[in-house]
């Protein structure tokens, strides 16, 4: 069972420690969000489609890994949004412009994911050594994406309704005659994302740990 260590340092001057207690009382049921990877950067169009399954909290979280797999990846634009009168993402409505990626089965290497409370940081590492994260029929809304990455059988410009390398999943049928992408299998070197929104069918966190840190991933 992982257990919760605490390495709680004083805020700097700049801080408001308020924020911090506002921001962590609202995350204190925080679960343990499954995680995905992400691709091209590419111009993606979104027309007001809630591309998570849920109302985003708005809060952004980073998700860092040495190394992804991914077998069977999808990829396309849509906007998620906060719940009715929720206090972030107000300037935008309440709304996120995302890009929405789909693996099929994925491994990640030295996965780490933090999510920044206001002063401090709670951060979550597994699959650090051999034994990778895997995860199936993962869904990741991110705003930012980066890495080194390898594509096998790539399609660019598909309907992102008709995409098919992850079965079961595409984007829903509003985004008709959007932009999408797909894959046979997708590598990448050095991921970072920064996301709003993650779904699984199943995931795995070998060697879990989670701790209050001063830095995140």
């Amino acid at each position: 069972m992982a257990t919760i260590e605490s390495e709680t340092p004083a805020p700097s001057p700049a801080e408001d420690p308020s924020q911090g207690k506002v921001r962590l009382k609202r995350f204190a049921a925080l679960m343990i969000p499954a995680t995905l990877a992400g691709g091209a950067l590419v111009a993606l169009t979104a027309q007001g489609v809630l591309a998570a399954q849920f109302s985003i909290s708005g809060i952004a979280f980073t998700v860092t890994a040495d190394h992804l797999h991914g077998d069977g990846f999808e990829q396309w634009g849509a906007i998620d949004n906060t719940a009715p009168n929720s206090p972030n993402l107000t300037d935008t409505g309440g709304q996120a412009t995302v890009v929405v990626s789909a693996i099929g089965q994925a491994k990640l290497y030295n996965f780490c994911q933090s999510v920044n409370l206001g002063a401090i940081n709670l951060v979550l590492r597994a699959g650090r050594g051999s034994t990778p994260v895997t995860g199936t029929d993962l869904v990741v809304d991110s705003d930012a994406l980066s890495g080194d990455a390898t594509f096998n059988s790539l399609e660019v410009g598909n309907d992102a309704t008709t995409l098919n390398d992850v079965p079961g999943i595409a984007a829903p049928p509003e985004l008709l005659g959007d932009f999408g992408q797909q894959a046979k299998t997708v590598d990448i070197n050095n991921l970072r994302q920064d996301n709003y929104a993650t779904t699984a069918g199943a995931f795995s966190l070998p060697g879990l740990s989670m701790s209050f840190q001063s830095n995140g991933c």
